[in-house]
């Protein structure tokens, strides 16, 4: 499956399983192993034994923050996440925000072209703090993700409970996995079952 770092970094903020909502980055253990976890992020970001501190733990939520509104224009006029639509970080903010921190590192095209291969680009950055090139990383794959094709196909999953932002991946889905899918369908059913027996005739 592609990695799609900024939908990663949305989606820590989930339904606990028990109806209520979990942040996967509430703790410096819990973000670093999120950021242990991201495939999507190259080596040269997250080097071996990778530590987070509260300071990176505070920046990370903050471009979340930022990408979760950014996510919520992006689903307009469809609901957003009820997890924190009614809290949404203001639009112009979002956008400072998010240019702010890609712009952390400065970062140059490097063209590689081996001996019988083809010619491939890599970014070589000009910052030494991992802390700092996480973050950068971060905001210009939110960046990226925006701008590209993904923002069409974006929606907010409304199974009941969920709080998921995905990517649809063909033209009738409407939950973001399976299971939403079946409790969505539960919970109409039980909808239908209930208002018939409620309002039909002889009630």
């Amino acid at each position: 499956m592609e990695s799609r770092p900024a939908l990663e970094l949305a989606s820590t903020i989930r339904h606990d399983g028990s109806g209520g909502v979990a942040d996967d980055l509430t703790t410096v253990q819990g973000t670093t192993r999120w950021i242990r976890e991201q495939a999507g992020l190259p080596d040269s970001v997250v080097p071996a034994g990778f530590e987070a501190d509260e300071e990176l733990r505070r920046r990370v939520t903050g471009v979340r923050r930022a990408v979760r509104a950014l996510f919520a224009r992006a689903v307009s006029p469809a609901p957003a996440s009820p997890a924190d639509a009614r809290a949404l970080m203001p639009m112009e903010e979002a956008l400072a925000h998010l240019n702010a921190a890609a712009a952390l590192e400065s970062v140059a095209p490097q063209l590689d072209w081996p001996p019988g291969g083809a010619p491939t680009v890599r970014l070589r950055s000009g910052e030494g703090d991992p802390a700092v090139r996480l973050v950068a990383a971060l905001a210009r794959a939110a960046i990226e993700f925006l701008t590209g094709p993904d923002r069409e196909q974006l929606r907010a999953c409304t199974a009941p409970r969920c709080v998921r932002y995905f990517v649809k991946g063909h033209g009738r889905q409407e939950w973001c996995k399976p299971s939403c899918g079946n409790r969505a369908r539960a919970a109409r059913h039980y909808r239908r079952r209930h208002t018939v027996t409620d309002g039909g005739p002889g009630s």
